[in-house]
């Protein structure tokens, strides 16, 4: 969530981010002005009218000290009126309060200065392609194809159980995919992150913590009777472990990785490029966040970059890496790159990973700050997938298929304690 503040001291900066966002709605930023500047003016009367009625307490205190009741009494009068004038003023403030927050809610990041303007994922900047990329040729099949032809996954039997969208793994594609999740956790350990195994479902606050909610509520699985949502993320609960936390600096950097089920609904997704493991109501990642100091943080998401990039390589995939334009780029980064891996069957790129950092908005509705020099300042939180599973699954089965079977990448055959399935 941005600050008012920052809104208002840079307004030019702020419209001109949002413009780069496409964002429909600009008149949102002179409203959280308006209405700060508005609740400034009931707060201003409000301590006013407290610091006031506080003096006539202590008077009538005096006054009965020195016997003079009549004076006590009349004094006692003002400060009953001074009550109910303090009663409303508070009503007042708490409202127009809710309004600025309403307000700020709808408002995302600004991105940073090197995104560029763009409406849609066709003006995304191609950074880095690890190879040049070509389809398979004739006879070549696709991974919803190959999961049928050698018993891996059942998308019938999701149907039946669940519906569209809760694939069922078997056999050896359970035994890949399990391989696939502890690897990722093994790379991640290995780079120094934490691992954590966090709830599956988070709260309304935890939701709106890192943005989730409202932007996406309509994107995610809510069970009314507890009040709780499904996460489409492990970020949304390892990011809120440090909600309402004062950190000392010391503690920085954290470096956190999980792994969990995540659930999207995914709401209006149809067409080909769903098929299969394209995309999904449930499916496995795992997830890697940081908290960082400011002045870091940039520094750390290219450093993440450079993490994934090395996963990707171990999976000997074709991969390229995009930096987002501003209408593409999340409700709540300032800057995110995206990690594709070329499906040589689909002769398509599939995105597997993105990499966020956030700057201070997600830690301003977290309210997640550390404490420097005897102050205390807003963190820098980052996220990225480390990774996701099933397009990675889609892009090995298919970029691997042979006359003899699928033939597994070395790193992943050692996990998985088998080469070739066939």
């Amino acid at each position: 969530m941005l600050q008012v503040n920052f809104l208002r001291d840079n307004k030019e900066r702020v419209l001109e981010g949002l413009q780069k966002r496409q964002f429909r709605n600009p008149g949102l930023v002179d409203e959280a002005i308006t209405t700060d500047e508005e609740r400034k003016k009931i707060q201003f009367e409000l301590d006013s009218q407290l610091a006031e009625s506080n003096k006539i307490s202590k008077e009538i205190g005096l006054l009965m000290k020195e016997g003079k009741k009549e004076e006590a009494e009349s004094a006692k009068s003002k400060t009953a009126k001074y009550k109910e004038s303090i009663s409303e003023l508070k009503s007042q403030l708490d409202v127009k309060e809710k309004e600025l927050i309403n307000i700020l809610y709808q408002l995302p990041n600004i991105p940073n200065e090197l995104v560029k303007s763009g409406a849609s994922a066709d003006d995304n900047e191609i950074i880095y392609q690890s190879h040049d990329v070509e389809g398979l040729g004739e006879g070549a099949i696709p991974h919803w194809e190959l999961a049928k032809k050698y018993n891996l996954i059942d998308f019938e039997l999701g149907v039946k159980i669940a519906g569209a969208g809760f694939p069922v793994y078997l056999g050896k594609g359970a035994r890949l995919q399990r391989a696939l999740v502890q690897y990722f956790l093994d790379k991640n350990v290995e780079k120094g992150y934490t691992e954590v195994n966090p709830p599956h479902v988070v709260n309304e606050a935890s939701g709106y913590g890192t943005g989730q909610l409202p932007d996406k509520e309509g994107q995610m699985y809510y069970i009314q009777a507890d009040d709780l949502y499904l996460i489409p993320t492990a970020e949304v609960p390892v990011t809120n472990l440090y909600r309402d936390v004062l950190l000392e600096e010391k503690d920085l950097p954290i470096k956190n990785t999980a792994f969990s089920q995540c659930y999207r609904r995914e709401a209006g997704s149809y067409g080909a490029h769903v098929r299969g493991l394209n995309r999904l109501h449930q499916f496995e990642k795992v997830e890697i966040v940081r908290i960082e100091k400011p002045e870091n943080s940039y520094a750390v998401l290219e450093e993440m970059v450079e993490h994934i990039k090395e996963i990707l390589t171990d999976l000997e995939l074709p991969y390229r890496v995009l930096r987002l334009c501003g209408g593409d780029t999340g409700f709540a980064s300032a800057m995110t790159y995206d990690f594709e891996v070329w499906s040589a069957a689909q002769e398509m790129w599939l995105e597997v990973s993105s990499v966020s950092n956030f700057e201070t908005f997600q830690a301003n509705r977290l309210k997640c700050r550390y404490k420097t020099d005897g102050k205390s300042q807003l963190v820098h939180t980052l996220n990225g997938s480390a990774m996701a599973l099933p397009r990675i699954m889609a892009a090995l089965l298919e970029n691997n298929q042979t006359e003899e079977g699928i033939k597994l990448p070395k790193k992943i055959a050692d996990y998985a304690r088998f080469d070739v399935i066939n």
